[in-house]
């Protein structure tokens, strides 16, 4: 029972800094920030990307220069995607298999020269294949999903031997968490992570990243049959304990902030940390709302950050994350 009116008057811890302060029940700190950045071909190259303002492509050497940025302000973790060239891309995806690609260059320069930033590498094909989808395709275009597991599997591999610390499986073909983790542990690799894009919905907030990684244009068709329905909430909850069952570390909600209910649920079921992306589409219209005088973006970075924190979130991929880190610092 609590007290009435005016006994009770829930704007007295409102009423000063200190207190709001004393009584937040959610704090955002840059260590709660994973930056996602998009690696391409190169030196001393910084192609800004038109559907994203205030972001870039770098190549290998200025990707290491953003490295330093961030662990000085004490971000956790760089989420790296490569955009491959056109005239490597094919249709099995077979550069994601190269221990010299874009991706795994990126590694060992970073884990070189700041080796304690934790780095997170996106595992799919759609940055590598020549139709744009995340997995190999039959001739009437359905993706395969224990023929592309076989290439992810071996690109997860690839990966954690170029130094990843957390492996991202964001394909969303069934059964991968579990024959990923075998073979990271048959080789050695008993330490990489695995955080899952467990609740990946075929939304239509990823047009921007799509220009990022140079495959717009490619996809055949759409994602519809591998990524989730966004009507759905159940299936979400049963993807994620699959891939918990599975070995999953870490589980990922992507869109984010249309889906913090999702984040929600999930937390509540599994008490597992719970991750959400705040992705290209969502951010290009912060950046839109600040071009036109909607918005302020300082406050509204940080506003939606907290929101991701507020709704079960242990951290949050989001382009803002060095622009949230320094106002946190500040």
């Amino acid at each position: 029972m609590h007290a009435a009116y005016p006994a009770l008057r829930l704007r007295r811890t409102r009423a000063s800094t200190w207190s709001r302060r004393l009584h937040a029940e959610n704090v955002l700190t840059p260590a709660d920030l994973i930056w996602p950045l998009f690696v391409t071909e190169g030196e001393s190259v910084e192609e800004p990307i038109a559907t994203l303002p205030g972001v870039s492509r770098w190549s290998v050497d200025l990707i290491v220069e953003r490295a330093r940025e961030a662990r000085d302000l004490g971000i956790a973790c760089l989420a790296l995607f490569p955009n491959t060239q056109p005239e490597r891309r094919s249709d099995d995806g077979g550069e994601a298999l190269n221990p010299d690609n874009l991706m795994c260059r990126a590694i060992r320069a970073i884990k070189q020269a700041v080796p304690d930033i934790g780095i997170l590498t996106d595992v799919a094909l759609d940055p590598y294949t020549a139709h744009g989808h995340d997995g190999i395709v039959d001739d009437a275009g359905y993706v395969l999903n224990d023929r592309t597991i076989e290439v992810l599997i071996g690109q997860s591999l690839n990966q954690a031997a170029a130094g990843a610390d957390i492996i991202a499986p964001s394909d969303m073909m069934d059964g991968r968490v579990g024959l990923i983790r075998d073979a990271l542990e048959a080789e050695g690799h008993v330490n990489v992570q695995i955080m899952a894009y467990a609740a990946k919905y075929a939304s239509a907030f990823y047009g921007p990243f799509r220009d990022a990684v140079g495959s717009r244009g490619l996809l055949k068709g759409d994602k519809k049959t591998y990524q989730m329905d966004p009507a759905n909430r159940e299936e979400a909850l049963r993807e994620v304990a699959l891939d918990l069952a599975e070995g999953a570390d870490s589980v990922m909600v992507k869109p984010g902030l249309p889906y913090l209910d999702i984040v929600r649920e999930v937390k509540d079921a599994f008490a597992v940390p719970v991750f959400a992306y705040q992705v290209s589409g969502e951010y290009a219209m912060i950046e839109a709302a600040v071009a036109v005088g909607a918005a302020d973006r300082d406050a509204m970075a940080l506003e939606t950050l907290l929101a991701f924190k507020r709704a079960g979130c242990s951290g949050v991929l989001t382009y803002h994350a060095l622009h949230a880190a320094r106002l946190l610092a500040g």
